[in-house]
């Protein structure tokens, strides 16, 4: 069997090296070109453009971010991710051992051996979400592009080893964002006349026990769920408001999501067996960081680094617009999207922080599992 194992990785289709001397490790390329250990055989990333790393760019989508000024802190320049730099998921797969994961529209072969991202702009929980943006990948859509993925692995590999390789990865995912932002604060959407907060929250979450659950049945048993931070403080809600201030409608309108998906983990926890969970606060972490964002490195909180309009917030990030040149000291990039000074510091904190932040195991600790 470990003859055929190591076959398969010559033939790159197999995502996983595994060594039998050293049970819960495997190892991966490092960018220096040197071998390090990895804590998961790899991560699959499910999501949105707070993640989405490429998988929208050639899509007939409004919603791209494969041009300059993305990407402008980020070796290769821009490949599809909404930031200057890394993504949350970037600093995570880093700090595994892993190294970046591959979005599900370039990855084949050797490629997927460490995992795929599946994320894309725009997309939500719930199907309609984002068509504002024209074409996105739903949540639903991006696990059937895991399971695509798991027919082109499974077959060589075969289902009982694939089942026991999968059950140690882990499965990130951050969903929900775009259900509020690009769905139910939209005037041209009907869902605000159909559900009021709370009501919509228990929808969502209804729909997300679905999918994680789907997950589940493909084999995840390694879940990284992400709340929804502080999304009445973004430059895109803080333009609306001609004070300035955050939008405290638009953040209590999100807390019952939360506290929702909180309570869908311990059940899920309940009903399904040998499932893990790492819940990451973002909330807090957010909150915690507009508190205390000198401490953190920052000074600019309330406005894009790039954009247009009162907080650089109106209009979102340009092609070849002049961002601002201190991105360190911002904690919004665009419109929506931290920079990566925050996704690294968020990245950390999700991985080794402590239960103010992530929970019940931050990631190193869920890994180690």
């Amino acid at each position: 069997m470990a003859h055929s194992f190591f076959n398969f990785c010559r033939l790159l289709v197999l995502f996983l090296w595994l060594f039998a001397n050293n049970a819960g490790l495997c190892w991966a390329q490092g960018a220096n070109g040197g071998r390090r250990r990895a804590l998961v055989p790899a991560m699959f990333i499910f999501g949105d453009s707070l993640i989405d790393n490429g998988n929208n760019n050639n899509l007939p989508s409004l919603a791209k971010a494969n041009y300059l000024p993305y990407g402008i802190d980020f070796n290769g320049g821009p490949t599809g991710r909404f930031s200057n730099g890394y993504t949350m998921v970037d600093t995570i797969a880093e700090l595994l051992g892993l190294p970046l994961i591959p979005p599900y529209s370039e990855a084949s072969g050797n490629q997927m051996r460490f995992g795929v991202n599946y994320a894309s702009a725009a997309a939500g929980i719930l199907d309609i979400t984002g068509r504002n943006f024209v074409s996105r990948i739903p949540f639903n859509q991006q696990i059937k592009n895991f399971e695509n993925t798991l027919d082109q692995l499974t077959g060589r590999l075969g289902a009982a080893e694939m089942a026991q390789e999968l059950a140690r990865c882990i499965f990130f995912v951050g969903m929900g964002s775009n259900d509020y932002l690009n769905n139910y604060l939209m005037p041209n959407y009907d869902t605000k006349n159909q559900y009021n907060g709370q009501q919509y929250a228990d929808f969502l979450v209804q729909q997300y026990t679905q999918q994680l659950t789907r997950l589940y049945n493909l084999g995840a048993r390694k879940f990284v769920i992400a709340g929804l931070g502080l999304m009445g403080c973004i430059p895109s809600i803080l333009a609306q408001s001609r004070s300035g201030a955050c939008s405290e409608e638009v953040n209590q309108l999100i807390v019952p999501f939360n506290t929702n998906t909180k309570a869908m983990i311990n059940k899920l926890i309940t009903n399904l067996p040998g499932v893990h969970f790492s819940y990451i606060d973002v909330h807090n972490m957010f909150q915690d960081l507009l508190a205390n964002a000198r401490s953190y490195g920052f000074s600019v909180v309330n406005r894009g680094c790039c954009g247009i309009g009162r907080n650089r917030g109106q209009i979102t990030c340009l092609p070849m617009q002049t961002p601002c040149p201190n991105r360190n000291r911002y904690v919004f990039w665009d419109a929506f999207h931290p920079t990566e000074a925050v996704n690294i510091l968020f990245g950390n904190k999700a991985f080794n922080g402590g239960t103010d932040v992530v929970y019940p195991y931050n990631i190193d600790q869920l890994a180690r599992l």
